[in-house]
């Protein structure tokens, strides 16, 4: 039985990581991106962060996004050097300014994409209860982990309602704001209450400990994760603090 579960769901589709690893990753990534500068060891060490977004993206097959992924940051990472030596100051902190701060965004934002794309509620709740996290955290974090996906659903759904009626297209935009975003509004707060009364039903806020059939557990990928992130916040700490 154990084995029909472990192979019931594709090892490529969890990313081969714990969910606490992948956690570790976004804020690692994410912290380190926004907070240090491109000087001394972390001109090496921000293109490896920035990178691994697009290696995920890689190994769940995903070539198109990965590509966008790569013109995107590469855009955002050229487009300011080439171009603040030939604007003038308040262009450079209007316009390459913003763009350079793409730059440091983009890699967080994928890694938490990936973190929900490639994490199930009941991975993420038991992974919160392994580190004995409060039902406080947990509940309202997994409650979100199906709201997103819902969102993208409720969208595409709207979407095609309206490409059917042939209302709402980019040529009239505010006709496009009124038949698709005031729809999509409108469903979320059905959503959010239905997730929630899910959630509930299924007894997540439970006072006793809740069993889980998901194989969540530390391996060797998990341990080469780990280092990796120790590795990057010795190298933010020298850089920040010495001057590396």
């Amino acid at each position: 039985m154990e084995t029909v579960l472990r192979n019931a769901r594709s090892a490529a589709k969890q990313m081969f990581l714990d969910p606490r690893t992948k956690i570790l990753l976004c804020l690692t990534v994410s912290c380190v991106m926004i907070s240090s500068d491109s000087f001394g060891i972390m001109n090496v060490v921000l293109p490896c962060l920035a990178a691994i977004p697009l290696l995920f993206l890689i190994l769940l097959k995903k070539p198109q996004i990965a590509a966008y992924y790569a013109v995107m940051y590469a855009v955002t990472a050229t487009v300011p050097r080439l171009l603040m030596p030939h604007l003038s100051p308040l262009l450079n902190l209007l316009f390459t300014g913003m763009i350079a701060m793409f730059t440091k965004l983009i890699p967080g934002m994928s890694m938490f994409c990936l973190l929900v794309l490639t994490t199930t509620v009941s991975e993420f709740v038991a992974a919160m209860d392994r580190l004995h996290i409060s039902k406080k955290f947990s509940i309202p974090v997994s409650v979100m982990f199906r709201f997103l996906p819902t969102i993208r659903e409720e969208y595409r759904a709207i979407r095609d309602a309206m490409r059917l009626r042939e209302v709402g297209s980019w040529r009239n935009p505010m006709e496009m704001l009124e038949y698709r975003m005031v729809p999509l509004l409108t469903s979320l707060v059905t959503i959010g209450n239905e997730l929630s009364t899910s959630a509930l039903t299924r007894g997540l806020d439970a006072p006793v400990r809740r069993t889980s059939i998901c194989p969540v557990g530390f391996h060797w990928q998990d341990g080469v994760a780990l280092l990796l992130c120790i590795a990057v916040i010795i190298c933010f700490v020298l850089s920040t603090f010495y001057g590396w």
